[in-house]
């Protein structure tokens, strides 16, 4: 502020700029509609003059004290001269008639390093009872993915704190990597563990789809206090809308690409991408998009690639992803299964004998990559590896033979190698949840194992 009330012509121009550029971002009318028909998911109403994506009011009454409490609703497209919703919110109670009013503006997110240790809902809302957060920068839910001219090259590993990763998996910063899994093979303490032993600056976590009791006890178990300091968290659980459970995604990628522009290296967890992908079908089918592949119609499969490419490196910090994937009956070629394979730079398969044998973490080597593992290690780490991964599909091949007791020791040097080595290395690759793994004990234990479990000279040779 100048002294003594003067303003300069430049500070003067400045305030009229902001001035201006208040009153034009201004909805300086009221758009209002109503709605004339609610089927399903699908609301429809008369009005307002809205764009798609933009957010609106619908008023409904509440049986207790006769007020109008509002439902937000997004526009998702328009048929014959009608306007399209999706509630963001349960529809209870909406009547016939009721008013709606468009806000003139998108799902926004608030931003700031106050979001550390917080939990927020699936539309960055605070969820933890400790009240709003201040200070923040508000940014847009629907933001492009960074110029792929500008990405600069992954080229350097990223250490997670789990061996079976760092050592055989090794990831990159930037890198995007799915975790596919059914139910029950301990998928959330895998991600629990990296969000607490990962050497990135933060971690992001998004819920999707969540049963309401896993919630808690992810925070509380597989997260823990120093997990969630460190940690930004947004739920939307199963049993909220679609749009919401579909918007969490978004809003935990935003706040990740906020940190992310900060310079820093983020850890962004989504579990699942399956259940974001449900979502989209659940709204897609609800405005009137026809089905193609088992139920998804087209709208799933070009978004799920505007979601992941806004992860990854950029010319400022990193957002390293790992994304679950639900595969009904371990059947890898499911639609949703199929496509994300195709678009991440790797993939992590947990199996359910290894979880049934108590192997955890049951990651299936053999089945999983690492498309940048050999571009972040040197040519030590990945000869070791190989030598390690070597063992483990030799003695797959072999395993029924001498589990049945068929198998004479001496008839193959190459498997009498593997028996040999078996063990050693599944003591690597085993791992306590609250065990974490450095990053060079890590290194210097594979090199070890990698050279000792070497291959004999000879190949294959008969007894």
């Amino acid at each position: 502020m100048p002294n003594e009330g003067v303003w300069t012509t430049h500070e003067l121009s400045e305030c009229l700029a902001r001035r201006e550029r208040v009153i034009r971002s201004s909805d300086l009318v009221t758009r209002r509609g109503h709605v004339t028909r609610v089927v399903g998911l699908l609301m429809e109403s008369q009005g307002p003059e809205a764009e798609t994506g933009e957010l609106v009011r619908v008023e409904r009454a509440s049986s207790v004290t006769g007020a109008a409490t509002p439902v937000l609703a997004e526009v998702v497209g328009f048929r014959d001269g009608r306007v399209l919703l999706l509630p963001l919110e349960n529809t209870d109670r909406l009547t016939a008639g009721a008013v709606v009013t468009a806000t003139g503006r998108h799902l926004e997110v608030g931003c700031g390093t106050e979001l550390l240790g917080r939990v927020f809902d699936g539309l960055g809302r605070p969820f933890d009872g400790r009240g709003p957060v201040r200070g923040v920068q508000w940014r847009s839910a629907e933001a492009p993915a960074p110029d792929p001219m500008t990405r600069p090259r992954i080229d350097q590993a990223l250490p997670v704190g789990v061996r079976a990763i760092d050592g055989l998996l090794t990831c990159g910063k930037g890198q995007r990597l799915g975790i596919f899994a059914g139910s029950g093979v301990g998928k959330s303490t895998l991600l629990g563990m990296l969000c607490r032993h990962t050497a990135a600056d933060v971690a992001v976590v998004a819920l999707v789809g969540e049963r309401g009791r896993e919630v808690g006890e992810f925070i509380e178990r597989d997260l823990g206090p120093e997990g969630l300091a460190r940690s930004v968290v947004v739920v939307a659980t199963s049993d909220q809308p679609a749009v919401t459970r579909l918007k969490a995604p978004l809003v935990a990628t935003t706040i990740a690409e906020f940190f992310r522009d900060q310079g820093l290296d983020v850890l962004l967890v989504m579990d699942s991408l399956t259940r974001f992908a449900l979502a989209l079908r659940e709204a897609g089918l609800a405005s009137g998009e026809p089905p193609t592949t088992r139920g998804y119609p087209p709208s799933v499969f070009a978004a799920l690639p505007r979601l992941l490419e806004r992860s990854g490196r950029s010319d400022r910090g990193s957002i390293t992803g790992f994304y679950t994937v639900l595969v009904e009956g371990e059947d890898m070629n499911e639609p949703i299964a199929d496509a994300v394979r195709g678009l991440l730079d790797g993939h992590i398969v947990l199996s359910r004998d290894l979880a049934a044998r108590g192997h955890y973490p049951a990651i299936d080597i053999l089945t999983s990559i690492s498309r940048l593992a050999g571009s972040v290690v040197d040519p030590e780490h990945r000869s070791a590896a190989q030598r390690v991964r070597e063992v483990l599909s030799v003695y797959q091949h072999a395993e029924d033979l001498i589990d049945v007791g068929a198998y004479r020791t001496g008839s193959n040097a190459s498997i009498d190698h593997a028996m040999r080595w078996i063990e050693p290395v599944r003591s690597f690759l085993r791992q306590a949840q609250d065990q974490p793994a450095d990053w060079s004990d890590t290194r210097r234990s594979l090199l070890a194992l990698g050279s000792s479990s070497a291959a004999p000279s000879q190949g294959a040779e008969s007894a």
